[in-house]
């Protein structure tokens, strides 16, 4: 029986983690902050019995990037990826039988807003800012030290598509006739946010922000097939290969819910409601072009490629 340790259980990635492998009958166990977790964050000697022997560790714990970006917040979204990557990598270091592959969670929001040419592993170029700077400290964290007998991959995760997460708040907009293309345009542009890196360029026009995305099975099946292939190790980009850009992607989603039309959002819109519901900008103004070379080019076939066809089967 494989034993599998996940850390980070109750998100939306990690519930479905834990379902699929329990379903095929492994043992998993959990790390988290809840009484139900095998071992929560903060006791090292539950967290080390838990790893030491594990057939396979994934980590996707980590504060939602869904909220303002004040400095509260900032130090929040920092510590809960950063330290708990630290805390498994103690265990990891420490364990008589260390896991052979330890995968965890990172952001395909690390690479430059791009326009011009889609964000490979191998020719990706990082970008800047706050959320980039997160993404760097989250790697460092994972790829520090030696770990002889583990393997360990980043996964570089787009938007996840999924019954909730983004299609939730999205999908409600959508039906109140809301659903038309997110506009960038000039905004106010505070010294504050600027030194933060929380301020967002003015970037692609008429909603042609590149939007890549994922579906839930494909996280899932990723993590399946990175396991069982042992030459795959540094980082991996978690993205289905037909990103489309936000005029498209609020399209697909006016068609899988059958809303005919749907009203635009320019960027004063956009910067009003994020304070008010508490959220950035940057979270669908960002241009992510993001492929996935090294899960194509060692033959890992995806289960929803098509964003319409993954919209439907969501949203059915």
């Amino acid at each position: 029986m494989t034993r599998v340790v996940v850390a980070g259980a109750s998100g939306f990635m990690g519930r479905a983690l834990v379902d699929a492998r329990a379903a095929r009958g492994d043992d998993v166990r959990t790390i988290g902050r809840g009484a139900d977790s095998d071992a929560v964050w903060g006791d090292e000697d539950a967290i080390a019995r838990l790893v030491d022997g594990a057939d396979l560790l994934v980590n996707l714990a980590g504060r939602s990037v869904d909220c303002r970006y004040g400095p509260r917040n900032r130090e929040v979204i920092l510590r809960s990826r950063v330290d708990t990557t630290e805390a498994l990598h103690r265990a990891v270091a420490r364990a008589a039988a260390p896991p052979p592959v330890w995968m965890n969670a990172s952001t395909a929001t690390i690479y430059r807003h791009a326009e011009d040419r889609p964000q490979t592993e191998s020719t990706g170029e990082l970008g800047t800012g706050f959320s980039v700077s997160v993404a760097r400290a989250w790697e460092d964290a994972f790829f520090a030290g030696d770990l002889p007998w583990t393997r360990r991959v980043a996964l570089r995760t787009a938007i996840v598509l999924g019954d909730g997460s983004v299609l939730g708040p999205l999908r409600l907009l959508t039906r109140l006739g809301l659903g038309g293309a997110h506009l960038d345009g000039a905004w106010f542009r505070t010294p504050a946010r600027v030194a933060a890196g929380t301020f967002h360029e003015r970037g692609a026009r008429g909603g042609r922000q590149r939007f890549s995305w994922i579906h839930l099975d494909d996280v899932v099946g990723a993590i399946d097939f990175l396991e069982a292939h042992e030459e795959l190790d540094g980082v991996v980009n978690l993205s289905a290969p037909n990103p489309t850009d936000d005029r498209g992607f609020m399209a697909a989603l006016r068609r899988a819910l059958g809303v005919p039309v749907g009203l635009p959002q320019p960027r004063w819109m956009l910067e009003i409601g994020a304070a008010v519901i508490r959220t950035e900008t940057e979270l669908v103004l960002k241009s992510r072009w993001v492929l996935p070379e090294r899960l194509l080019a060692a033959g890992y076939r995806f289960r929803h490629p098509d964003l319409d066809e993954a919209l439907e089967e969501i949203l059915r």
